[in-house]
């Protein structure tokens, strides 16, 4: 079980403990869409841990389209004081009884294989789903409302290596990838006309490459899960691509303090990058220390890719500088060695196996 699992319990501690006032939370209603993910079922388990461990009265709506899968990724909780699941359709205008303070918008279709196959679907959640969410804040009178953005906005940039949240770059719009990135300006956009005219505080979160215990390591493309599963199944790393890719890789652990000191910190109107600086390396790289994690060590080979991820190919070596989160009071605990190794721990035991058959967290809303 997730919240039995030491790892996991570890990095509820290791975000409890840091700069921040959790009881400002008691007695406060959260609603977050596409609950059952890979970061927004650690936020969810967050705010349960505050209740079980603290009594710090947290009432989480859960929201999600499949009740099976939200049950399946939280059996443990689903009778606990201050959990409910939701059905709603976020895309749709929604009628929820009972206040609402803060929302966490983090439904969405982040697989890079629907892009060529359903891009109208991975816009849906962006573009509906942020406009009738923001409806929503704005009936409830919500102290404050996050969204779930990407770096993947900047699209391609005159110096990818200083990426600040002033930066503007080149998107075709008609370019296969830009149903996901364009979507996303479009949401901030929305998050930012929202707060102009209705008063309320919306923050964005532009999300880098994160990773942790909660991973799809079965259904995820993305080169680090794929790293990952290799590695549980005791298979040699497979790389498709030269690797020489430079990404910085974030541990879920650091990455849920950061969108929490957002919605409760962060300046209103503004976007923040939530990456890790310190942790910046090649997919070479990656590769490498993944496969150093098992006891008896991997090799890295290498595979034309041949299935319908399609890769963001606009810059190889894009580095989204997160300063204006450290100006927030943001640090991180954990390296890309220590994280991989933990999340490569939950995996090894089956926990996402036994709680989660089934689930895919890029199909969310």
């Amino acid at each position: 079980m997730y919240l039995d699992n030491k790892i996991i319990k570890e990095d509820m501690e290791s975000i409890y403990n840091r700069d921040i006032d959790w009881t400002v939370l008691d007695g406060k209603t959260i609603f977050v869409s596409g609950a059952y993910g890979m970061i927004t079922s650690y936020i969810v388990y967050f705010f349960m841990y505050l209740n079980i461990q603290y009594g710090i009265n947290v009432r989480v709506i859960a929201q999600g389209r499949n009740r099976e899968k939200a049950f399946q990724r939280f059996y443990e909780i689903w009778e606990q004081k201050g959990f409910e699941f939701s059905n709603v359709d976020i895309c749709k205008l929604m009628k929820i009884d009972g206040k609402i303070d803060y929302i966490i918008h983090g439904a969405g279709v982040a697989n890079p294989r629907l892009y060529s196959t359903n891009p109208v679907e991975v816009m849906e959640p962006n573009l509906l789903g942020t406009y009738y969410l923001l409806k929503l804040a704005v009936e409830k009178k919500c102290d404050s409302f996050l969204l779930f953005s990407t770096g993947d906005i900047y699209g391609t940039v005159d110096d990818p290596s200083n990426i600040d949240e002033t930066t503007v770059g080149k998107m075709d719009p008609l370019d296969i990838h830009s149903c996901y990135g364009e979507s996303k300006r479009v949401a901030e956009t929305l998050c930012a006309s929202f707060t102009r005219e209705y008063d309320i505080r919306t923050n964005m979160a532009r999300i880098g490459h994160t990773y942790g215990p909660t991973m799809d390591v079965k259904s995820d493309p993305r080169v680090f899960a794929s790293f990952l599963r290799c590695a549980v199944e005791s298979q040699d790393i497979v790389m498709q691509s030269d690797g020489r890719a430079k990404r910085p890789f974030c541990y879920l652990a650091d990455a849920v303090f950061a969108y929490l000191l957002i919605l409760l910190k962060g300046k209103e109107g503004e976007a923040y990058n939530v990456c890790n600086t310190e942790q910046f390396f090649s997919v070479k790289e990656l590769a490498d220390i993944v496969a150093s994690i098992p006891d008896n060590k991997l090799s890295v080979v290498f595979k034309a890719r041949n299935d319908e991820y399609v890769e963001n190919k606009l810059n190889s070596y894009n580095k989204p500088i997160e300063t204006k989160l450290k100006e927030l009071g943001w640090t991180c605990k954990f390296d890309l060695k220590e994280g991989m190794t933990r999340t490569y721990q939950v995996l090894k035991e089956n926990i996402y196996e036994k709680v989660n058959r089934g689930v895919n967290e890029n199909a969310n809303m």
